[in-house]
């Protein structure tokens, strides 16, 4: 069943900045700006601006289905637009090790890792992280890497470069669990 018209609403905070032109959205913040271009989904994006707080107003004529949940998927992008440059974001990843202890050294100030003694390889992985995100060891724990950055699809997709480096090839993976894995993913600064 289609409906007329169907929308979603989206507040912004203050301190951050949405702009929007021709469906590539600009966030500013505290930590930087962020663009995101969704020309590819077929929808009204607008910015409502009231003198308490402005608004992200996104609509869809006439949608099926598939074409209403665009509406949420681009919802739930900008808001995660709006916590990267507010908040940033934090994954931990953890090496884990039955045998043959995992050597992790940052390259680069934080931009590289590599990976060495991988259930006791000589090949040396090496992992380049996405624009904007940096790498450290942790000093609280032994063996867990801290990711940081503002886009958390690069965040994310550097951490899952580095896991799926790791992968047990020829052997059973339910006895050989080696590895680095992602162990929380959280933001940089506390929600209040």
């Amino acid at each position: 069943m289609r409906d007329v018209i169907q929308t979603e609403e989206l507040t912004v905070p203050e301190g951050v900045t949405v702009e929007v032109k021709s469906r590539i959205i600009t966030v500013t913040g505290p930590r930087g700006t962020l663009t995101k271009n969704v020309r590819h989904t077929n929808m009204d994006i607008n910015l409502v601006k009231a003198k308490e707080s402005h608004k992200v107003l996104l609509s869809v004529w006439q949608g099926g289905r598939k074409h209403v949940a665009c509406l949420r998927t681009i919802k739930s992008l900008i808001q995660n637009l709006i916590k990267g440059v507010t908040l940033g974001f934090r994954y931990k990843m953890r090496a884990v090790y039955a045998h043959f202890p995992i050597n992790c050294i940052i390259q680069d100030g934080g931009s590289a890792i590599e990976i060495r003694n991988f259930l006791g390889e000589k090949i040396v992985r090496r992992v380049d992280m996405l624009e904007g995100v940096s790498i450290s060891e942790s000093k609280a724990q032994k063996d867990e890497l801290i990711l940081e950055g503002t886009d958390i699809e690069n965040v994310s997709q550097s951490a899952a470069s580095i896991q799926g480096t790791c992968r047990v090839r020829n052997k059973d993976i339910r006895k050989f669990l080696d590895g680095v894995y992602v162990s929380e993913k959280g933001t940089i600064s506390a929600a209040e």
